[in-house]
Formats: C-alpha cells, sequence, structure tokens
C-alpha cells in the first residue's frame, strides 16, 4: 500500500507560495514549541516534531521543493511524468524499497530510496560508481544558556527514518548559537559500502527563565524599589557565573540599562556583556503613614 501524501504547507502552517524567510521562521517556532527537549516524555509532541522537520527538510530546499510541488497529492500517478515505462514520478527515478533512512514512508518514497543515473540531487547517492560517501544529517539542538556559557555533555535525540537516535554530544565552552557541530559519520550509511555521511548539528539556545539573548549579551530585568532608584545603593543581579553585586546610581529613570561587561555569551576571549534593564517597582498597598511621606515627597517636587 503506498504512503498517504503528506501536506507539508500545512504542517508548517505556512501559504504555498511563502518565501523561504516565512517558512524558516514558521519551522523555528513550532521546533521550539514541541522539541522533544522541552517536552520529554511527550510522544504527541516528539511526533509532531518529527513532522515539521520533515516539512521543512523538504520546503528549505529549493530542488525538493519544485518536485514536491510538481507532484502534489497524485503524486503515485507516474503517467503524469512520462508514463510509468519511465520508472517513477521523477522520470528516472526507480525507487526499489530501499530504507535510507529518511523520515516518513512518503519522504523516502520521494526521496529517500531512489536512484539516479548519475548525481542524485538529494545528497550524493548514485547507481553508477557504487561506495559513494552516504548523504550528510542536520537537525537542530536546542541547550540551555548555562550550557552554551560552560561546555559539557549533552544528551540529543531525533530519528533517521523511523529509527530513534539517541547521542552524547560534548558542547564546547562559550559555543555560539547558529553554530555547527559535526560529527563524522553519523549521518545516512553509503549505499554502495563507501563512507557514512557527516550529522550537523545546529545549535540553538532555549528560552531561558530570567535572560533574553542579544547577539552575544544577555538582558535582564531588575526590579527595583522607588527609594532605592531615587538614592542608589547595590544591587545583586544574577550572571552564568553566579550571582555579582551592581552599583546603582542615584536618580535611576525605569528602563534604563547598566552594562555589566564580559558577563554574556561566547568564548572568554571575546565574551558579550550582560545588559541590566532596571524597572521600578511601586508598591502595590501603602500605610497612612506612608502615603503622607509620600504626599510630602510629592509637594517637595511639585
Amino acid at each position: 500500500m503506498a504512503p498517504e501524501y503528506k501536506d507539508y504547507y500545512k504542517t508548517l502552517g505556512v501559504a504555498r507560495s511563502a518565501t523561504k524567510d516565512e517558512i524558516a521562521k514558521a519551522y523555528k517556532k513550532l521546533a521550539r514549541k514541541y522539541h522533544p527537549d522541552l517536552n520529554p516524555g511527550d510522544k504527541k509532541a516528539e511526533e509532531k516534531f518529527k513532522d515539521i522537520t520533515e516539512a521543512y527538510e523538504v520546503l528549505k530546499d529549493e530542488e525538493k521543493r519544485k518536485l514536491y510541488d510538481n507532484l502534489g497529492p497524485d503524486w503515485q500517478n507516474a503517467s503524469r511524468f512520462g508514463g510509468a515505462g519511465q520508472g517513477g514520478p521523477f522520470g528516472g527515478f526507480s525507487y526499489q524499497g530501499q530504507n535510507m533512512g529518511g523520515f516518513s514512508d512518503f519522504f523516502e518514497s520521494l526521496f529517500g530510496g531512489g536512484r539516479f543515473g548519475g548525481e542524485n540531487p538529494f545528497g550524493g547517492f548514485s547507481s553508477q560508481g557504487g561506495g559513494r560517501r552516504g548523504q550528510d544529517v542536520e537537525t537542530e539542538i536546542q541547550i540551555p544558556l548555562e550550557l552554551a556559557r560552560h561546555g559539557g555533555e549533552r544528551q540529543v535525540s531525533f530519528r533517521m527514518g523511523s529509527k530513534p537516535v539517541t547521542l552524547k554530544v560534548n558542547i564546547p565552552a562559550g559555543i555560539r548559537e547558529g553554530k555547527k557541530l559535526r560529527l563524522s559519520g553519523r549521518g545516512y550509511p553509503s549505499m554502495g559500502g563507501g563512507q557514512n555521511g557527516d550529522l550537523y548539528l545546529k545549535v540553538m539556545f532555549a528560552p531561558h527563565p530570567q535572560f533574553k539573548v542579544e547577539g552575544q549579551d544577555l538582558v535582564y530585568e531588575a526590579r527595583v524599589m522607588p527609594w532605592a532608584a531615587v538614592l542608589g545603593g547595590k544591587i545583586r543581579v544574577p550572571t552564568l557565573d553566579g550571582e555579582v553585586e551592581l552599583s546603582l546610581p542615584s536618580g535611576t529613570s525605569s528602563g534604563r540599562r547598566l552594562r555589566l561587561r564580559g558577563k554574556g555569551l561566547g568564548p572568554d576571549s571575546d565574551r558579550g556583556d550582560l545588559l541590566v534593564r532596571v524597572e521600578i517597582d511601586a508598591p502595590r498597598s501603602v500605610s497612612e503613614k506612608e502615603r503622607g511621606l509620600w504626599q510630602e515627597l510629592a509637594k517637595l517636587h511639585a
């Protein structure tokens, strides 16, 4: 029985006319929502993550997307592309039933098990000149900011075809977002006994409860009481290396940013800063005595 057609545009929630940037933005948003690291033990989220990754794998690639769009829901009808006598829906394509470790059966029927008379545009497999290296694999991993700062070992899980794969990966200290880690020989196997492809892990930062990321800088919101903003003094703020003291200048206005140099992200030789954004936290209720004092202050500054 032939695999069911998959609507990759619907999976990512984008129009068929979507640009590459719109497709990438939609994928990134969904990937962060359903990533297995953020949904441990949630099989539905894991399956959803697999589906959106597969959709992105096709739609981000111009050649794959073009072929996918040309096929449409009637992809099994080979006669649309030159007749059944020409092998398959891509003309020279002949699906032999091999599972090359793609994604769903639908994906592998279109892209994963084919043999071309020459160069295979989807990863370097060929029916001529056996022993060519296997296809490379690229996927995203999310890591906490603390791991990006200090480095260490990280267990990552993903799928190659229907098979779940779990690996332990060493994350270098000071790694930047978007950096790709290469794991040699961890990609798809060669069809002719040659070298395996490589696995590329694109590092993305997981959302943090205290910090926002701006390039290599971190932003932290410090809430201070009105008198602290007026009088100034010392406040304690968190960093990825532990709490530190920060001098709050007198007369600090809400929204002002104070900089702690070298407390951001990146390697020690080129580390970003921690930007502390001050927000004044007014008391929600005051006693009669406090109200009188505030009224006196108001009169002095009228």
